[in-house]
């Protein structure tokens, strides 16, 4: 059995493919390890939705040099939306790179590196997919890859919003069948899974262009399947965010009172620069909407500063809608040029000491809501899906054994054995009642009632 190291970048949907394309390389011998230094094949799978995560994919390449010269047979192989965007520039800059695959071509990697492995050449494959069912499932690896699970139930973009460069490579928007969502779904609850995360750049549009059910039908079929505990999905697009599903979260007994609803600026102008298609006083009424229907909802959110021509006006904006929302989290980033966004061919641009100062404004507001809710748990009780331990040495637990699991809110909560009559084992996937006793600025700390 040859030996298999992914490192991935960016974000969920990434890590979903790098599961796939794991259980699709086991079919030709691989199995994955922890240690790159005993590997026979590395694969980065790579995220150019920030400049950031772009630089991460060359340095972390470039410490693979020295890897391939003790081992002239280790095959690298860079995929994912840098591999998309650079293709065949790759393998010119990084002469040790073997491979460069983009988003569509997960289904033909075992074929890509068994070539590679036989006839010792290089590959650049950022052609298409046929049919998306085409792409191998996340299930059917062999080792336990716990009890919460993502599932990609649609790809690709047809936003269009001015930054993003995801309809570029990722594609347009294309859904998988709901039979073979389900079938997956049920797969992994008989494997051990107890909660799923639907996944798409907008899984508000799920089915629209193919006629297929409606992200709702899809949801309150998943609803029904025996043996799963929650649903989340992300992430949903508020200019799509219909009624019915809003109605959702109260009346589906599974799906959890979270919702990642990307908002981006609070000013009004620089949304329609965006090319988000909503403005401030939509985007509050579907909250308000959502808090009357599901009054104990969560809601995250993410966040452009930096955006070009963004004023000091159009930034306070931004702060006090998020006094007004008063978000449970929130992603920031400086806005950065990317390769095809019409964004990047826009002018205004702001210097990056304007857009760090912003920005850590912004962060240190949403700290400070953040850990203001926190605090008011103090003293509830929240049904927490304990997902699994952690050895924290001179930690809480008198026994050095940490819990931990999230709330319906997809807030973490810490937790110890230590005075219960609770077995250790079989608490992995289990809801339990916890009495939340402390709060930090990122996690909660609790009790077994």
């Amino acid at each position: 059995m040859k030996q298999l190291y992914i490192h991935t970048i960016g974000c969920q949907m990434n890590v979903y493919d790098s599961e796939q394309i794991a259980g699709a390389l086991e079919e030709v011998g691989y199995r994955t390890t922890e240690s790159a230094g005993q590997a026979d094949l590395i694969i980065l799978n790579t995220c150019s939705i920030r400049e950031k995560a772009e630089q991460k994919v060359f340095s972390f390449l470039g410490r693979l040099t020295g890897l391939k010269k003790r081992n002239p047979r280790l095959i690298i192989a860079v995929g994912g939306c840098v591999a998309q965007q650079e293709g065949r520039r790759i393998l010119n800059r990084m002469p040790h790179v073997d491979v460069v695959f983009g988003t569509q071509a997960i289904a033909r990697i075992p074929e890509i590196i068994t070539r590679v492995d036989q006839k010792r050449c290089r590959i650049v494959d950022t052609g298409d997919a046929a049919d998306i069912d085409s792409f191998p499932s996340a299930f059917g690896r062999t080792e336990d890859l716990g009890i919460s699970r993502f599932v990609t139930i649609m790809r690709g973009c047809d936003n269009f919003c001015a930054y993003c460069v995801v309809p570029y490579v990722r594609g347009r928007e294309t859904s998988r069948k709901p039979e073979k969502i389900i079938d997956e779904i049920m797969r992994m609850v008989d494997g051990g899974a107890r909660e799923v995360t639907l996944l798409g750049q907008n899984v508000n549009s799920y089915g629209k262009k193919e006629k297929l059910c409606t992200f709702p039908e899809l949801l309150r079929r998943i609803d029904r399947i025996p043996g799963l505990r929650r649903i989340r999905f992300t992430t949903s697009h508020p200019k799509d965010l219909s009624a019915s599903l809003m109605e959702c979260f109260g009346d589906l007994e599974k799906l959890c009172h979270h919702i990642h609803l990307p908002v981006q600026s609070g000013a009004d102008r620089i949304l329609s620069q965006m090319n988000r298609k909503y403005t401030r006083a939509q985007y509050l009424d579907k909250i308000d909407r959502l808090r009357r229907i599901c009054p104990d909802i969560a809601v995250s959110s993410d966040f452009i500063v930096g955006f070009p021509g963004e004023t000091a006006d159009d930034f306070e904006q931004t702060l006090d809608l998020m006094r007004e929302v008063r978000f449970d989290s929130a992603f920031a980033f400086k806005y950065s040029d990317r390769p095809s966004a019409p964004s990047s061919r826009f002018s205004g641009k702001l210097p990056e000491e304007v857009k760090n100062e912003r920005l850590q404004r912004l962060l240190d507001l949403q700290e400070e809501i953040s850990s203001e809710k926190h605090r008011l748990l103090v003293g509830t009780t929240q049904p927490v899906l304990v997902e699994g331990a952690s050895r924290k040495g001179g930690g809480n637990s008198g026994d050095g054994i940490q819990w931990t699991g999230r709330t319906s809110g997809n807030r973490i909560v810490n937790f110890s054995l230590d005075d219960t009559d609770l077995p250790a084992d079989g608490i992995v996937g289990r809801i339990l009642n916890l009495k939340i006793r402390k709060a930090y600025s990122h996690s909660l700390w609790g009790e077994v009632c």
